[in-house]
């Protein structure tokens, strides 16, 4: 039995709803008010592509796992992602929303309706975001690889272990051999096959390194993926890449990308690490009025709590002055004594 057909038929009456092909349904009223937006949006016609702008994503490796007794304790936030159902729930919640979404579109293309991209053409801001050139070029999603299409479990079980820093070689020797110790990301199967069966291309787009593209796409294969093609359905870093701006602008050449899936902001647009922000300015980037209504109409994040540009802050940056609270039980005095009588021998009455 086809494994993603029940997703299927909810998907497909989920399209009735969502997109253009019952007419007589309305959709969501945010939906519909987001959706319109984006498309009567400004879009670039096909034109050579520049290099994105420079600028390095950092990662910030997992806490130290190792407990003063010696014992390797596993940090809460490899615990949520690698090990509760939470995390799964939250994964099989934006795989089924991506599912919907894509079955839409589809449908929308298949009647002749206009699709558009959701890759941010050059040029483009988060104030005035405009995207690239659709014409009818076929359909694409592209997904990030790391916590968003698998999950590393034998690297982050190696940092559990060991602790201290993140180490470059240490991952590349992992990505050169460690094919055999992921897991796909819950969800994320089913919703490669849905969109397999709807027409729409899967592409893969990671900083992973392109010298280690065969064991990748190895990797990618035993986990369920199936072959990809480098160049066409994957795409990897060069030497001293970070960003993937240039790699989504030559994957926008060839399709039309009505989906983008990633775990850092970054997997959406390079502009949100062209600048270093505070952390409230960062988190207003990401929900500022021209772009937020892009998460779950076209960007789909998951969640990761292990690495990445999301682990940053003070606690007063985290925690605003004026949000801070004080237990009054902390702040009230101490009670007075109450005052002791003693007879004349000194015994108490």
């Amino acid at each position: 039995m086809n494994r993603a057909a029940p997703l299927l038929a909810l998907a497909a009456g989920a399209t009735l709803l969502q997109g253009c092909v019952v007419a007589a349904v309305p959709v969501a009223a945010g939906a519909a008010i987001a959706r319109e937006r984006f498309m009567q949006g400004d879009h670039d016609a096909d034109k050579p592509l520049p290099k994105p702008p420079a600028g390095a994503l950092t990662y910030l490796g997992p806490v130290d796992g190792k407990a003063a007794t010696g014992m390797v304790m596993v940090p809460p936030g490899m615990q949520y992602l690698y090990g509760s159902g939470e995390a799964a729930a939250a994964s099989l919640q934006a795989y089924r929303a991506l599912d919907t979404y894509l079955m839409a579109r589809a449908s929308d293309r298949s009647i002749g309706h206009q699709v558009k991209s959701v890759v941010l053409a050059p040029g483009a801001t988060l104030d005035a975001p405009k995207f690239a050139d659709c014409g009818e070029k076929p359909l694409a999603v592209v997904f990030d690889i790391d916590e968003t299409a698998v999950l590393n479990l034998g690297f982050e079980a190696d940092q559990a272990k060991r602790g201290g820093e993140y180490d470059q070689q240490r991952w590349l020797r992992w990505e050169q051999t460690g094919g055999g110790k992921v897991a796909p990301v819950p969800g994320v199967l089913d919703a490669v096959e849905i969109a397999r069966q709807a027409g729409v291309k899967v592409v893969f787009n990671s900083n992973r390194a392109v010298e280690n593209a065969a064991a990748t796409a190895a990797m990618l294969k035993q986990a369920g993926f199936g072959e990809v093609a480098y160049g066409d359905t994957l795409w990897l870093a060069n030497a001293g890449e970070h960003g993937k701006d240039r790699r989504r602008w030559a994957i926008s050449q060839q399709y039309c990308v009505i989906a983008q899936v990633g775990d850092q902001l970054g997997d959406f647009t390079d502009l949100f690490n062209a600048t270093t922000p505070d952390v409230a300015g960062r988190r207003a980037m990401a929900s500022g009025k021209n772009v937020e209504w892009l998460w779950g109409l076209g960007w789909f994040l998951l969640p990761n709590p292990i690495y990445g540009s999301a682990l940053k802050g003070s606690f007063n940056e985290v925690f605003p002055n004026d949000k801070q609270w004080t237990d009054p039980a902390d702040a009230a005095p101490s009670p007075v004594p109450a005052p002791v009588s003693t007879t004349t021998n000194g015994s108490v009455n």
